[in-house]
C-alpha cells in the first residue's frame, strides 16, 4: 500500500472538499483524508494506478499541483 500527498489548487470551503470527496469515492481507495487545499490518500498500487486518482481530483473541478 502506498500513501500520497496531494496538493490542490482552488478550494476555498467545505463544498470544495465535498466535491473532491465525491469523486475520490468512484476510485478503490484504502483511505483517504481531504482538507482544503490538500488530500492524504491510501491505496494499493496493484489495484489503482495514482493517474485515476489525480484525474479523480482533477474531475471535482479543482487541479492537483505537482
Amino acid at each position: 500500500m502506498k500513501t500520497q500527498e496531494y496538493k490542490i489548487n482552488g478550494m476555498s470551503c467545505m463544498h470544495c472538499i465535498k466535491a473532491v470527496e465525491i469523486e475520490l469515492s468512484k476510485v478503490e481507495l484504502e483511505d483517504s483524508h481531504v482538507e482544503i487545499g490538500a488530500a492524504k490518500i491510501s491505496f494499493d498500487e496493484n489495484k489503482i494506478e495514482e493517474n485515476s486518482i489525480i484525474e479523480a481530483i482533477n474531475e471535482s473541478g479543482y487541479k492537483v499541483v505537482s
